[in-house]
């Protein structure tokens, strides 16, 4: 699969997603390992390049980098010329005439990392932008309802909370229905994006409807900071029309699993019992994210999918095209 950057989830082809995800579980088997380390990217320097704040996605790829062996450097706003009045553009060329074979961008404006691949020879890898793309969280979640269920083609999955203001949404949304799963969501009127089911999703008139019968529960957090009025009466309210029990799960299938991109509101979209319990793979996700990302750096660098990565040292040493 040639791929040189990851933008998005809405220009894949099935067949490119289930390429990363075949990739990523060779990739997660290493992770198993006594030394979990291969040398896919030795010689190869990759920027994390962050102008919003993230845990989860920053710390996913900087442990993917160091399990391929590349070489890692980290940029943040705070302490950067950005402050001093520095364009997007310069901050990142300044970065590629370092020698950068490939960037990951995390930007709060939409657009930026297609921006950054029209005008850099680096790599480019899209770590969220603004409302419109979080790819490689898709990515890890199709990989963790696959491992867990052995398909997608089928499946119910219901996506509840603010899907207006979530580009994660966005993501599952066009990988879960180019690989055939049954997408319904849930939210207030207001947390609803005009054109969602034109993206191949249901609407539900209420929540027991869209659990009903459901494989996949996934719930997402109110993102206040996007907001720019107030969409909701109280979060009290929302918590009590919307949040996630106990007792929802009665209509939802029996082997149903609980899925959440974090942050976690606890109380709000989730109480902390479900969150913690038997159903969650909440952590599985985080831990499956470190192999989807060494996958997806592995392929945008122009390695090619191995046989059996984990069987023993990869035969394959990927090196950017471009460099």
């Amino acid at each position: 699969m040639a791929m040189r950057h990851l933008l998005g989830i809405e220009t894949l082809s099935p067949e490119g997603i289930l390429t990363i995800l075949d990739t990523a579980r060779s990739f997660r088997e290493v992770l198993d390992r006594p030394i979990k380390k291969v040398p896919a990217l030795r010689g190869a320097t990759v920027c994390n390049a962050f102008f919003e704040a993230s845990t989860r996605t920053r710390l996913s790829f900087e442990l993917a980098e160091k399990r391929l062996s590349a070489d890692t450097v980290n940029f943040s706003v705070a302490g950067s010329s950005v402050t001093k009045g520095e364009s997007l553009r310069d901050t990142i060329q300044n970065i590629e005439a370092m020698q950068v074979d490939v960037v990951v961008v995390r930007h709060w404006a939409s657009g930026v990392p297609d921006y950054l691949a029209r005008n850099l020879r680096a790599h480019v890898v899209n770590a969220g932008d603004g409302q419109h793309e979080h790819p490689t969280q898709a990515l890890l979640d199709l990989y963790t309802i696959r491992e867990k269920k052995g398909r997608i083609a089928g499946l119910k999955v219901a996506i509840l909370g603010d899907i207006a203001h979530s580009r994660v949404a966005r993501s599952n949304i066009w990988g879960l229905t180019k690989l055939g799963a049954e997408v319904t969501l849930a939210a207030p009127w207001t947390l609803l994006p005009p054109e969602v089911e034109r993206m191949g999703a249901k609407v539900a008139g209420s929540l027991e409807e869209a659990l009903r019968d459901a494989d996949v529960i996934y719930l997402l957090r109110l993102q206040l900071e996007r907001q720019k009025s107030a969409m909701l009466p109280t979060l009290r309210e929302y918590a009590m029309t919307y949040g996630l029990e106990k007792a929802h799960l009665k209509v939802a299938a029996p082997e149903v699993l609980i899925m959440h991109p974090g942050p976690i509101n606890r109380g709000v979209e989730i109480q902390p019992d479900l969150a913690d319990g038997p159903s969650s793979v909440i952590l599985e996700q985080v831990t499956n994210g470190v192999a989807v990302r060494m996958a997806v750096l592995y392929l945008v660098s122009g390695g090619t999918p191995p046989e059996d990565i984990a069987g023993g040292e990869m035969l394959v040493s990927a090196r950017p095209a471009g460099r």
